[in-house]
């Protein structure tokens, strides 16, 4: 599993069994993300969630960066079976948005930024499982 980590909402993409695909589950309002994860968690088999951690161009952590440490902590203390790992985000929101031009959507559902943090914890969970590959 893989979070995109956001003030207002946070995109989640989950991979098949083989790990081989990744793919955007949903768009979940920050304040109820531990609510949907106990849940999903009841019927799925998590072993890793891959948290974004965004970084300025300088490698200095954003100014968002406090609130995903808190984030991520609570969620070691909620899960501790579950290997959290994090990885550097830089760019992948871009990179999203040009997935999305690219794949022929039309302005108003690129202005869907659900979507787009959807797309950005998909494009993380496909780095890091092919970054981890031998």
């Amino acid at each position: 599993m893989a979070i995109d980590y956001g003030g207002k909402r946070i995109g989640i993409a989950v991979t098949d069994e083989m790990q081989i695909i990744a793919s955007g589950l949903t768009t979940v309002e920050t304040k109820t993300i531990f609510t949907f994860l106990e849940n999903y968690f009841k019927t799925e088999k998590v072993s890793k969630i891959i948290v974004g951690e965004p970084k300025r161009m300088n490698n200095e952590a954003s100014s968002i960066g406090a609130e995903i440490n808190k984030f991520v902590e609570k969620l070691a203390n909620l899960y501790p079976q579950i290997e959290i790992i994090r990885m550097d985000e830089r760019f992948t929101s871009k990179i999203a948005f040009q997935t999305m031009i690219d794949s022929g959507l039309k302005k108003k559902q690129r202005q869907n930024k659900a979507l787009v943090d959807e797309i950005a914890a998909t494009i993380l969970l496909q780095d890091y499982m092919s970054s981890n590959r031998f």
